[in-house]
């Protein structure tokens, strides 16, 4: 007889074969744990890194094959190119695609997201339309830039269309940007730095476009020819990347009782996933890019976020508390968001999430030289840093955050200019 939520898990099975599903896994065997451990994935590949995917993989740099290193004695089951359809919560088991039926001591959601598809399906199944999340976009994406195209429209103002408008210069190819907003990368930068970031890709020759849609595309014999742009102009290009965003996959839970909708799965800062009525459910958690939680950097206010670093750590501690008995106690997950994107021969990093913050400051280097760090504040204390070139200050203005000392923390700094305070 298998344990239950109280006693030692005998079974425990992570659905998602992915940077955080792998995570937990090592750290399952890390800390002790012997039984039977399955991973179940809805791609036929093993887990893999996905930062490479929009740089290194489409410039031709890096092998498709970013497989995650896995530990020779990890002994676990991978049950791949099966996707999960179904959660019996009563019955502690998980229905699979191919009909058969998984139980489980202790379950980790980690089934993170998916590209958010072109709204219209008929030009979405266009030969030249390409999403980017996976290793096989990825591949099929670098074939077709290597074949050098005419030009390639991207739509989107994130960081992935910038991503990959650098690596279309990179590789000689005419891009043009197309951001339905204002300002690009306003999300996560604001609309001052992301303005700044959209004037260097320019400068690298990126065609942006602000304020601009597309209306739609055409195709000779089921091949993308061009957009027309809502306003009338049309753009010969033979291939369009959306770039619009991600879908959390959370529709095989639904009718499961859990908390789980298009913000992701609901759980505790402990990782535990929650039901519709807000009980916690102690033997089903959720890490990576699926889960949404309590930020205690951030006044408790639920965030899910898709960053390299949260995905390991929110994985690690999912471990230790689907391990953790009475006397052992439970680990929060405190991790401070943070994120890095390379392009245009810049390597930009945040900590910190940047939502409602209502001030600005350079703290050191400058805008004009394009290496500085900049603080965000809001309501008097500081919530986040972004680097560009210049992260060795990052680790500093990390602890004022995590301290939630006054904005701005740092004054009289080596290297620190006369502090301006402005908008984001």
């Amino acid at each position: 007889m298998s344990a239950g939520p109280s006693g030692a898990p005998e079974r425990i099975v992570v659905v998602g074969a992915s940077l955080a599903g792998l995570s937990a896994a090592h750290a399952l065997r890390s800390h002790g744990f012997t039984g039977s451990l399955t991973l179940v994935g809805d791609e036929p590949h093993a887990p893999y890194d996905r930062p490479p995917l929009s740089k290194q993989v489409l410039r031709g740099l890096f092998s498709p094959d970013t497989t995650l290193p896995r530990h020779p004695d990890l002994n676990a089951e991978f049950r791949l190119g099966t996707p999960a359809r179904a959660l019996d919560l009563g019955a502690h088991t998980v229905n699979l695609g191919d009909g058969t039926t998984l139980p489980y001591d202790r379950l980790l959601i980690a089934t993170g997201t998916r590209a958010r598809p072109w709204p219209k399906p008929d030009e979405a199944a266009l030969n030249g339309v390409f999403t980017l999340r996976t290793r096989d976009d990825s591949e099929m994406l670098a074939g077709r830039l290597k074949a050098g195209p005419k030009r390639v429209v991207l739509v989107g103002g994130g960081f992935i269309g910038f991503e990959v408008a650098s690596t279309c210069r990179d590789l000689d190819i005419p891009v043009t940007l197309l951001v339905r907003d204002e300002h690009p990368l306003a999300a996560a930068l604001g609309a001052r730095l992301g303005g700044l970031v959209g004037d260097i890709a320019r400068e690298r020759g990126v065609d942006l476009r602000l304020g601009a849609e597309i209306e739609r595309m055409e195709a000779e014999g089921g091949r993308l020819s061009g957009v027309t742009l809502k306003g009338g102009e049309r753009i010969e290009a033979d291939i369009v990347v959306a770039a619009i965003g991600t879908v959390r996959n959370v529709e095989w839970l639904e009718g499961s009782g859990l908390a789980a909708d298009e913000g992701g799965v609901l759980c505790d800062g402990y990782c535990r996933a929650l039901r519709t009525n807000g009980d916690i459910v102690p033997d089903v958690f959720a890490a990576g890019d699926v889960a949404r939680w309590p930020n205690p950097h951030g006044d408790e206010a639920l965030v899910a976020v898709e960053h390299w670093g949260n995905a390991r750590a929110q994985a690690k501690a999912a471990a230790h508390n689907m391990l953790a008995g009475p006397a052992a106690g439970l680990t929060r997950h405190d991790h401070l968001p943070d994120f890095w994107s390379q392009q245009f021969g810049l390597t930009i990093k945040l900590v910190g999430l940047t939502d409602g913050a209502d001030s600005l400051a350079v703290v050191h280097g400058s805008l004009e030289a394009r290496r500085f760090v900049a603080l965000y504040g809001r309501e008097g204390r500081t919530v986040a840093a972004v680097s560009i070139d210049s992260a060795r200050w990052l680790p500093a203005y990390e602890a004022a955050i995590r301290e939630r000392a006054p904005f701005p923390p740092i004054a009289d700094a080596i290297d620190q200019p006369r502090l301006s305070i402005e908008e984001p």
